[in-house]
């Protein structure tokens, strides 16, 4: 397997009386797909946020490239190069697609540059093209966000995570409530990037996860259950009982 890019170390938060993540720990690799599964309530989007900055850990620690992030702030955490996107969209439905990847593209450029129009700069220009052809938008360039299907917004948010140029990138259940067709379409987007970027998925379509994932993470009232490959994980008894419903 690819080198290491991100350790979660016993992790652990609680919110009054309520441990929702407690001592999960587990390593993502360079160029694959690690996925988080698990029912409702399993404590997925906690340790995304423990991961992102979002939330501060009580105990443990997160490693990224080498680097101990843990309970920094997500600005920082992004400009080290880890991205996510989020359940709900937070795009700019009033701008066109090229807008919102203009902007997004902008993150990088040189400070002394950060008040010129982004008409300016051809560099921008160019990642935003790149950016289309990469999750398959092109044709959609100039059209109003706020008119595209659910399915292109939600790989239009992938796109604007991958403005930052980072090095991995979290996404927090990318398909939720997409037709099959933008499913797969987007199932087709994350093997793409999974060959240059390192991807941590929390996914409810187990189909989907077990399709495309290289590492599995099974989690269950805020513990970590199992982990392996895809075959390994459909095959522990634990997770079959407590999730995949089999005996």
């Amino acid at each position: 397997m690819s080198e290491s890019i991100l350790r979660v170390d016993e992790v652990s938060v609680s919110f009054g009386g309520l441990r929702a993540v407690e001592g999960v720990s587990f390593e993502a690799h360079r160029c694959s797909v690690t996925s988080v599964i698990g029912p409702n309530g399993a404590g997925k989007s906690t340790l995304f946020n423990l991961i992102s900055g979002a939330i501060r850990p009580q105990s443990g620690r997160v490693v990224f490239d080498g680097r101990d992030i843990t309970g920094l702030p997500p600005n920082r955490i992004c400009r080290m190069g880890l991205a996510r996107s989020f359940q709900i969209s937070n795009l700019f439905f009033d701008l066109t697609v090229q807008e919102n990847l203009r902007l997004a593209c902008q993150v990088n450029e040189p400070g002394r540059r950060l008040l010129l129009p982004l008409a300016f700069s051809k560099e921008v220009d160019a990642k935003v093209d790149a950016l289309l052809d990469r999750v398959a938008l092109e044709s959609q360039r100039m059209n109003l966000v706020g008119n595209l299907s659910h399915g292109e917004q939600r790989r239009l948010e992938i796109a604007v995570a991958l403005g930052s140029e980072p090095g991995m990138l979290l996404l927090d259940e990318p398909t939720q409530g997409m037709s099959h067709g933008d499913t797969e379409d987007t199932k087709r987007t994350i093997q793409d990037l999974s060959r240059s970027v390192a991807v941590l998925l929390v996914e409810h379509d187990i189909e989907l996860v077990m399709g495309i994932s290289d590492w599995v993470v099974v989690m269950h009232q805020g513990k970590k259950l199992a982990e392996g490959d895809p075959d390994t994980v459909r095959a522990n008894r634990a997770v079959r009982e407590a999730y995949l419903g089999g005996g």
